[in-house]
Protein backbone atom coordinates (compact mmCIF):
# COMPACT_ATOMS: atom_id res chain seq x y z
CA UNK A 1 0.00 0.00 0.00
CA UNK A 2 1.21 3.02 -1.00
CA UNK A 3 -0.54 6.34 0.91
CA UNK A 4 0.85 9.83 1.31
CA UNK A 5 -0.75 12.76 2.35
CA UNK A 6 0.62 16.71 2.86
CA UNK A 7 -0.27 19.07 5.52
CA UNK A 8 0.50 23.14 4.97
CA UNK A 9 -0.95 25.94 6.70
CA UNK A 10 -1.48 28.31 4.97
CA UNK A 11 -4.77 29.33 3.09
CA UNK A 12 -4.80 27.82 -0.38
CA UNK A 13 -1.30 26.29 -0.20
CA UNK A 14 -2.53 22.98 -0.61
CA UNK A 15 -4.83 23.13 -3.21
CA UNK A 16 -1.81 25.11 -5.12
CA UNK A 17 0.78 22.58 -4.36
CA UNK A 18 -1.28 19.56 -5.35
CA UNK A 19 -2.57 21.82 -8.66
CA UNK A 20 1.12 21.86 -9.40
CA UNK A 21 2.00 18.35 -8.73
CA UNK A 22 -0.56 17.29 -10.75
CA UNK A 23 0.74 19.40 -13.81
CA UNK A 24 4.33 18.63 -13.34
CA UNK A 25 3.26 14.58 -13.20
CA UNK A 26 0.81 15.05 -16.19
CA UNK A 27 4.01 16.88 -18.44
CA UNK A 28 6.05 13.40 -17.37
CA UNK A 29 2.87 11.35 -19.09
CA UNK A 30 2.22 10.22 -15.60
CA UNK A 31 -1.82 8.56 -15.89
CA UNK A 32 -3.29 10.06 -13.14
CA UNK A 33 -6.60 10.32 -11.20
CA UNK A 34 -8.28 12.29 -8.79
CA UNK A 35 -9.20 16.42 -8.29
CA UNK A 36 -7.34 19.30 -7.59
CA UNK A 37 -9.01 22.59 -6.59
CA UNK A 38 -8.57 26.08 -7.50
CA UNK A 39 -10.04 28.62 -5.39
CA UNK A 40 -11.30 32.13 -6.66
CA UNK A 41 -11.31 35.10 -4.78
CA UNK A 42 -14.82 37.00 -4.67
CA UNK A 43 -14.85 40.48 -4.99
CA UNK A 44 -17.98 41.08 -2.46
CA UNK A 45 -17.26 38.05 0.02
CA UNK A 46 -14.71 37.18 1.93
CA UNK A 47 -14.98 33.60 0.87
CA UNK A 48 -13.98 31.89 -2.35
CA UNK A 49 -15.21 29.76 -4.80
CA UNK A 50 -13.68 26.19 -5.07
CA UNK A 51 -13.81 24.55 -8.22
CA UNK A 52 -12.50 20.87 -8.41
CA UNK A 53 -10.68 19.67 -12.00
CA UNK A 54 -11.02 16.15 -12.86
CA UNK A 55 -7.97 14.79 -13.43
CA UNK A 56 -6.29 14.30 -15.67
CA UNK A 57 -8.67 16.25 -18.30
CA UNK A 58 -11.73 16.52 -17.20
CA UNK A 59 -14.32 18.83 -16.16
CA UNK A 60 -13.94 21.44 -14.12
CA UNK A 61 -16.57 21.32 -11.23
CA UNK A 62 -17.99 24.11 -8.85
CA UNK A 63 -18.16 22.35 -5.37
CA UNK A 64 -19.41 25.88 -3.31
CA UNK A 65 -22.71 27.25 -3.33
CA UNK A 66 -23.87 30.36 -2.48
CA UNK A 67 -25.30 30.83 1.23
CA UNK A 68 -26.09 34.67 1.17
CA UNK A 69 -23.52 37.10 2.58
CA UNK A 70 -25.02 36.44 6.70
CA UNK A 71 -24.23 32.84 6.24
CA UNK A 72 -21.53 31.05 8.17
CA UNK A 73 -22.30 27.63 7.65
CA UNK A 74 -19.79 25.35 5.41
CA UNK A 75 -20.11 26.24 1.78
CA UNK A 76 -19.49 22.70 -0.05
CA UNK A 77 -22.33 21.70 -2.38
CA UNK A 78 -22.35 17.83 -1.47
CA UNK A 79 -23.64 16.72 -4.64
CA UNK A 80 -21.00 18.63 -6.84
CA UNK A 81 -18.82 16.95 -4.63
CA UNK A 82 -20.57 13.32 -4.92
CA UNK A 83 -20.82 14.13 -8.64
CA UNK A 84 -16.68 14.37 -8.56
CA UNK A 85 -16.50 11.31 -6.77
CA UNK A 86 -18.73 9.80 -9.14
CA UNK A 87 -15.99 10.79 -12.09
CA UNK A 88 -12.95 9.73 -10.22
CA UNK A 89 -14.30 6.63 -9.21
CA UNK A 90 -15.10 5.79 -12.76
CA UNK A 91 -11.50 6.98 -13.89
CA UNK A 92 -9.98 3.98 -11.30
CA UNK A 93 -10.85 1.46 -14.21
CA UNK A 94 -7.96 3.05 -16.48
CA UNK A 95 -5.55 1.96 -14.20
CA UNK A 96 -3.84 5.36 -13.09
CA UNK A 97 -0.31 5.58 -11.77
CA UNK A 98 -1.52 7.83 -9.04
CA UNK A 99 -4.77 9.07 -7.17
CA UNK A 100 -4.71 12.60 -6.05
CA UNK A 101 -7.52 14.04 -3.66
CA UNK A 102 -7.45 17.59 -2.95
CA UNK A 103 -8.67 17.51 0.91
CA UNK A 104 -9.36 14.83 3.14
CA UNK A 105 -12.34 16.92 4.38
CA UNK A 106 -15.40 16.64 6.87
CA UNK A 107 -17.16 14.66 4.61
CA UNK A 108 -14.21 12.18 4.09
CA UNK A 109 -13.73 12.25 8.09
CA UNK A 110 -18.03 10.89 8.54
CA UNK A 111 -16.99 8.42 5.93
CA UNK A 112 -18.13 10.27 2.75
CA UNK A 113 -16.74 12.05 0.04
CA UNK A 114 -13.60 10.51 -1.56
CA UNK A 115 -13.37 8.34 1.73
CA UNK A 116 -14.29 5.00 -0.55
CA UNK A 117 -12.59 6.27 -3.58
CA UNK A 118 -9.28 6.35 -1.33
CA UNK A 119 -10.08 3.13 -0.27
CA UNK A 120 -10.68 1.14 -3.71
CA UNK A 121 -8.18 2.62 -5.16
CA UNK A 122 -5.41 1.34 -2.53
CA UNK A 123 -7.44 -2.05 -2.83
CA UNK A 124 -6.43 -1.77 -6.81
CA UNK A 125 -2.93 -1.17 -5.50
CA UNK A 126 -2.91 2.93 -6.85
CA UNK A 127 -0.95 4.69 -5.18
CA UNK A 128 -2.43 7.64 -3.14
CA UNK A 129 -1.52 11.36 -2.28
CA UNK A 130 -4.16 13.15 -0.04
CA UNK A 131 -4.04 16.88 1.17
CA UNK A 132 -4.87 17.08 5.01
CA UNK A 133 -5.51 19.81 7.30
CA UNK A 134 -4.73 20.00 10.71
CA UNK A 135 -8.59 19.77 11.80
CA UNK A 136 -9.05 16.21 9.90
CA UNK A 137 -5.13 15.08 10.58
CA UNK A 138 -6.37 12.75 13.64
CA UNK A 139 -9.55 11.46 11.56
CA UNK A 140 -7.12 10.82 8.85
CA UNK A 141 -4.81 8.95 10.52
CA UNK A 142 -7.37 6.82 12.17
CA UNK A 143 -8.90 5.91 8.62
CA UNK A 144 -5.27 4.99 7.70
CA UNK A 145 -4.50 3.39 10.83
CA UNK A 146 -1.55 5.32 10.88
CA UNK A 147 -0.47 3.65 7.57
CA UNK A 148 0.12 7.30 5.82
CA UNK A 149 3.28 8.47 5.17
CA UNK A 150 3.41 12.20 5.69
CA UNK A 151 5.52 14.39 2.96
CA UNK A 152 6.77 17.35 2.85
CA UNK A 153 4.89 19.87 1.28
CA UNK A 154 7.55 20.78 -1.15
CA UNK A 155 7.31 19.47 -5.35
CA UNK A 156 10.29 17.99 -5.39
CA UNK A 157 9.58 15.90 -2.16
CA UNK A 158 6.47 14.94 -3.28
CA UNK A 159 7.98 14.14 -7.45
CA UNK A 160 10.57 11.95 -5.64
CA UNK A 161 7.68 9.93 -3.80
CA UNK A 162 5.73 9.45 -6.73
CA UNK A 163 9.15 8.12 -9.12
CA UNK A 164 9.84 5.85 -5.99
CA UNK A 165 5.93 3.71 -5.86
CA UNK A 166 5.54 4.54 -9.48
CA UNK A 167 8.67 2.75 -9.92
CA UNK A 168 7.08 -0.17 -7.85
CA UNK A 169 3.91 -0.82 -9.99
CA UNK A 170 3.45 -2.84 -13.00
CA UNK A 171 2.83 -1.17 -16.08
CA UNK A 172 -0.72 -0.59 -17.16
CA UNK A 173 -2.40 -3.85 -19.06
Amino acid sequence: MHLAYVTTTDRGATDRLLSAVAERLLAKGARLAGVVQTNTECADSSKCDMDLRVLPDGETIRISQSLGSQSRGCRLDPAALEQAVGYVTASLSDRPQLLIVNKFGKHEADGRGFRPVIAEALALDVPVLVGVNGLNRDKFVDFTDGAAQALEPRLDAIEAWFDSVANLRPAAE
